[in-house]
């Protein structure tokens, strides 16, 4: 069946489950439409050596709840596999803990990774990671990661030239502190540098890495502590060892994960919730942004992804071999959307005065 809709902005063409956009949206769909969980959180998605789309994300009852498990779908020529799970948080006939925060990452060379936070709450999580050799269909050498290690808390890590893989981390034990794990020979040892904030006077998680001048300089771009209001960045000139005072982007923030790539041609996309925690509609968890600039100051409104009751939250997002970035979020709690974006017809207007400007292109009206 095919349907063509005009929200005012983008035309839409349906075939099947999957739309079709004209303009810079490719197509959006859902990456399942029932699961055996009722609620699903923090989705993570990757491109894999030989082509294939997976994404993973925590599901269960509820975020928190002892059901709460690591979930997988792959992406292939008849759609999404139906999710399935590949790890849980059970530790004895007695003991079980809920799952967090996958993280999927595919290195130039070895196997897919796939890293895992378990614990009952964010302040007292470890870190697991494991590792598949077949895209995804099937997964091994479960462990935690040495050294009291988190991994990438949350958004991708980097992977260098020289093959080091930097993970941008961050706990919450001891105030919201940011932190990097690398490492130089595909995880078989790990060094942690950091902290970079107090967690008092400045605090900070989940960030997101983004390089320019061909590597030569680092930003970080992180969800702050509530009540601040802003996504925050640092900055280093000396390869990750060293940062420099954290600092509002100018972009408000409700308390909600980000995320952010570097594209190949250096600009740098951001996606995140551009409202304030409290207020008139769209507040909180409302509204869900895409952002780009290319120097990591001046930022531009690229696409509006949602604007509607519910949460709309936790993006992830990559650039995949052919170019289109992709880009997975928590759609009211309820399912993971799937939104894949070519870079080269996003326009924008300058963002100014903190607010999101009239007349941005938008995906698509409700659900």
């Amino acid at each position: 069946m095919i349907r063509i809709v005009s929200t005012g902005m983008v035309s839409l063409v349906f075939l099947g489950s999957v739309c079709h956009a004209v303009g810079p949206v490719v197509s959006h769909e859902f990456v399942y439409q029932k699961a055996a969980f009722d609620q699903c959180h923090a989705s993570t998605i990757v491109e894999t050596t030989d082509g294939t789309l997976v994404s993973a994300w925590f599901g269960g009852t509820r975020e928190g709840q002892k059901d709460v498990s690591i979930w997988v779908s792959r992406r292939g020529r008849d759609g999404w596999t139906d999710p399935v799970k590949v790890a849980d948080g059970v530790q004895s006939k007695t003991r079980r803990f809920p799952c967090w925060n996958p993280v999927l990452f595919q290195p130039r060379t070895g196997p897919l990774i796939l890293f895992f936070k378990v614990g009952p709450s964010p302040s007292q999580w470890w870190g697991e990671w494991m590792v598949s050799d077949d895209s995804g269909q099937t997964w091994k050498n479960r462990r935690r990661l040495p050294k009291q290690g988190i991994g990438p808390v949350k958004n991708k890590p980097i992977q260098l030239a020289n093959g080091e893989i930097w993970c941008g981390s961050s706990s919450e034990h001891d105030g919201w502190r940011v932190h990097l794990e690398v490492t130089r020979d595909a995880g078989q040892t790990w060094s942690i540098l950091g902290p970079f904030c107090d967690g008092k006077r400045i605090g900070a998680i989940q960030p997101s890495l983004l390089l320019y001048d061909k590597g030569r300089q680092w930003q970080m771009l992180c969800r702050n502590r509530d009540g601040q209001g802003d996504v925050w960045q640092t900055w280093s000139d000396d390869g990750g060892k060293t940062w420099s005072r954290f600092e509002s982007t100018g972009l408000p923030n409700p308390n909600a994960g980000t995320d952010a790539v570097s594209l190949r041609d250096g600009t740098q996309l951001l996606v995140y919730n551009h409202t304030n925690r409290r207020g008139p509609f769209p507040s909180g968890r409302n509204m869900l942004n895409i952002a780009t600039s290319r120097n990591g100051r001046d930022w531009t409104a690229a696409l509006l992804l949602e604007r509607d009751k519910g949460e709309y939250s936790y993006p992830a997002v990559i650039q995949d071999r052919a170019g289109r970035v992709h880009v997975t979020y928590t759609w009211r709690r309820q399912r993971v959307r799937h939104v894949v974006i070519d870079p080269a017809k996003l326009g924008g207007r300058p963002i100014r005065d903190r607010r999101w400007p009239d007349g941005v292109q938008r995906l698509a009206a409700g659900g």
